[in-house]
């Protein structure tokens, strides 16, 4: 069980913690302060209670069988749907297709959209900020028809240049594909801004939502994103489940990404029938226990507030930029007002692998290196930075401990 009988009034930051077994680890003797949130989160016992649950007591596959584990199975897993519908607020529980992750969801909207609307010569503007996952799948749709990335740039602070934005439309643009926030500077765009711009020009839009969902609350009514994606993982549910929301008329336009059971109405040899949204999108079994503990992950986060998580991970993140700023010699990379409870820096002439190897044996674990964001390290003018990524769980003395962590380090390369 997950301790959600909080104090409204309060953020019971001990209370929090308790549900996180991992977190009274140590590391090299010292206690574990887990700064890599923007990678994956920790998962709440209630989590993993959920998966051991349903595989001991419910598991059989799903919308196939008449016998009552089958039918309890499904009755989950279609809740399951239901939940992630009223988190993000999307207008029919037929808009919530389940993937594997935020990289799948992408890839298979490249694959169906690609497919249906786009030909040689198409355009898809992307951000300079985007992570490869919203990056490589529309190379490799480039490859396969020709198509054509445009890039929205930024300015130094790391916000979009929304004038130059604007300037990009043209009669041959198909889609616009943007990060809601950077997993490197923690930018937080104006997707609302952005999908007014591109609707204008009659033209869709796709919000990668994977550092957004954790760390606020989502609308996709309210945002009028056409499609939206997400992962599990970074929400303190499991891995390897994730969702494509997308707008009910346009996914009723897009073709199936695979083939196979589940996704159809009937088949012969001469001719398939496809089944109704979503599970035109869902070939094979699906990942059931994942799409159930992904559920508890979101009423988990739901029970504490979101608004709650946001205020909470508002005050880390300009604590965390206070403490670190005051470090001689710290270049810190997005300083874009609002941020999110991210920070990606470089101490003087450290590499990042040093300065992250370092402070791993201080027990405190950050990523090193270019954050699957190569692009966005070429804007900087960097091969990598040193990221500290903050989650509900984590701690203002935790913050004091990475940046006494980064003078130690410094320490020792300029004695």
């Amino acid at each position: 069980m997950c301790h959600l009988q909080m104090n409204k009034m309060m953020y019971d930051i001990e209370q929090i913690r308790k549900d996180f077994p991992i977190l009274s680890r140590k590391i090299y003797g010292k206690p574990l302060i887990y700064l890599d949130n923007s990678a994956t989160t920790q998962k709440p016992k209630c989590v993993v209670d959920a998966i051991a649950d349903e595989y001991y007591s419910v598991n059989a596959n799903v919308h196939r069988g008449v016998h009552f584990l089958s039918q309890q199975a499904t009755e989950l897993h279609e809740q399951s749907r239901e939940t992630v519908r009223r988190f993000i607020n999307a207008r029919s529980s037929n808009e919530i297709v389940f993937t594997r992750g935020t990289t799948e969801s992408i890839n298979l909207l490249a694959a169906t959209f690609g497919e249906a609307f786009m030909e040689a010569g198409d355009e898809v503007i992307l951000t300079v900020m985007e992570h490869h996952s919203n990056i490589v799948p529309w190379q490799l749709l480039a490859m396969r028809k020709g198509i054509i990335l445009r890039v929205i740039p930024m300015d130094d602070q790391g916000k979009l240049r929304l004038d130059e934005y604007g300037k990009l439309f043209s009669p041959r643009t198909k889609l616009v594909a943007a990060a809601h926030v950077s997993n490197v500077l923690g930018t937080v765009n104006p997707v609302r801004e952005m999908a007014a711009t591109a609707h204008a020009h009659g033209v869709p839009i796709l919000v990668d939502g994977a550092q957004s969902v954790p760390h606020r609350k989502v609308d996709v009514q309210e945002m009028d994103a056409d499609f939206f994606a997400f992962s599990g993982h970074k929400v303190y549910g499991p891995t390897g489940v994730g969702v494509l929301y997308g707008k009910e008329d346009w996914l009723d336009r897009l073709p199936p990404y695979q083939g196979g059971g589940e996704m159809i109405q009937s088949v012969s040899f001469g001719r398939t029938i496809f089944q109704e949204l979503p599970f035109k999108f869902e070939a094979g079994t699906p990942d059931y226990i994942g799409t159930t503990a992904l559920a508890k992950a979101l009423d988990y986060v739901s029970a504490i507030g979101m608004e709650r998580i946001a205020a909470h991970e508002q005050m880390l993140a300009s604590y965390a930029m206070q403490e670190l700023g005051r470090i001689p010699g710290i270049r810190i990379f997005g300083e874009a007002e609002g941020k999110e409870a991210v920070v990606s820096f470089l101490v003087g002439n450290i590499h990042h692998l040093d300065m992250g190897t370092l402070l791993d044996r201080l027990g405190i674990a950050v990523r090193t290196g270019h954050h699957c964001a190569q692009p966005l390290m070429e804007r900087l003018g960097v091969e990598g930075t040193v990221r500290a990524s903050f989650a509900l769980y984590n701690t203002q003395e935790e913050v004091d401990a990475l940046a006494e962590g980064i003078r130690r380090v410094s320490k020792m390369f300029n004695p």
